[in-house]
């Protein structure tokens, strides 16, 4: 049972590692650091972010993004280890985007965005299992600019593909957002759900639920006490809160600070069974960055 657990979690943290499609629309350029050390321990998470999109319109209210995000995994591991540490010291996870979206009406917007992948610790030559094709459709209904309503809103619902889930079938995908009044917002679903208190146009802090994670394939196969290793994931679910600074309307610094209540960070066979358990111990958690967003 407990592995049934762990395995929709990984299967849901990948999804959201991958199917941050309304921000990837909407965030035009983005720099994040996070970092997660190990309890009791000198190990360490680190993760690198870079994204790029470039919007180019083709008619009115249509658009087609092209772009691509870079994600460079350290894995700082220094316990002592019944295995070669150095062949997963690092992890590269590199997207290419293309996506489209247009105005269905006045209320709805269609959005669609496909996804290559390569997940890898790229030690030799690429091969097909270090690719991965991540896709999804989403209708998007945006009446966060409304001013016929008393509580703007927002509401994403879709369809989304992800091969790093290992599930050979799409998964829906739902998220709901409220501007409540002035001060107070709140939004639900995966993979964040938040309540947020603007100071001002420029302050805003939240408190937030979210999961986070990884999965990538090991070039060089390791040997754990007898069994050969070909996968590593990192699945973890995240309380905390976090404060965001607009430098301007497009602009944004953001620092988000927690701690965990479920870790997962495991290597494992190429059937993606649990080989060795790197880390299940629950502790801090810190992402900050810099976007640029339309």
């Amino acid at each position: 049972m407990k592995k049934n657990r762990r395995h929709v979690l990984l299967s849901i943290c990948m999804l959201c590692f991958s199917i941050q499609m309304y921000s990837q629309l909407t965030d035009l350029a983005r720099l994040e650091y996070s970092f997660i050390p190990k309890g009791n321990s000198e190990d360490q998470y680190t993760r690198l972010r870079a994204l790029l999109n470039f919007p180019l319109k083709t008619s009115e209210d249509c658009y087609l993004i092209i772009g691509g995000e870079y994600n460079r995994i350290i894995l700082n591991l220094e316990d002592n280890y019944p295995f070669d540490k150095d062949p997963l010291r690092t992890l590269n996870i590199i997207d290419f985007n293309l996506g489209y979206t247009f105005k269905l009406n006045q209320n709805w917007r269609i959005g669609a965005k496909i996804t290559p992948r390569i997940a890898s610790t790229l030690n030799n030559k690429i091969t097909h299992e270090d690719l991965f094709l991540n896709g999804g459709v989403y209708a998007i209904k945006d009446r966060t600019d409304a001013t016929d309503i008393k509580r703007p809103y927002r509401l994403i619902l879709g369809l989304t593909y992800n091969t790093t889930t290992g599930l050979p079938f799409p998964l829906p995908f739902v998220n709901y957002f409220r501007q409540v009044n002035e001060n107070w917002s709140l939004s639900l679903g995966v993979p964040k759900s938040n309540v947020t208190y603007y100071f001002n146009d420029k302050h805003s802090i939240e408190t937030f639920v979210g999961l986070d994670g990884y999965f990538a394939h090991l070039q060089k196969p390791t040997m754990v006490l007898g069994k050969q290793v070909d996968n590593i994931s990192l699945s973890i679910a995240v309380i905390g809160i976090g404060y965001d600074y607009n430098f301007s309307k497009h602009l944004v610094g953001y620092s988000y600070i927690g701690h965990t209540f479920m870790m997962n960070n495991v290597l494992r066979n190429q059937d993606r069974e649990d080989v060795f358990t790197l880390d299940d111990t629950n502790t801090f958690y810190l992402r900050t960055g810099i976007k640029f967003k339309i």
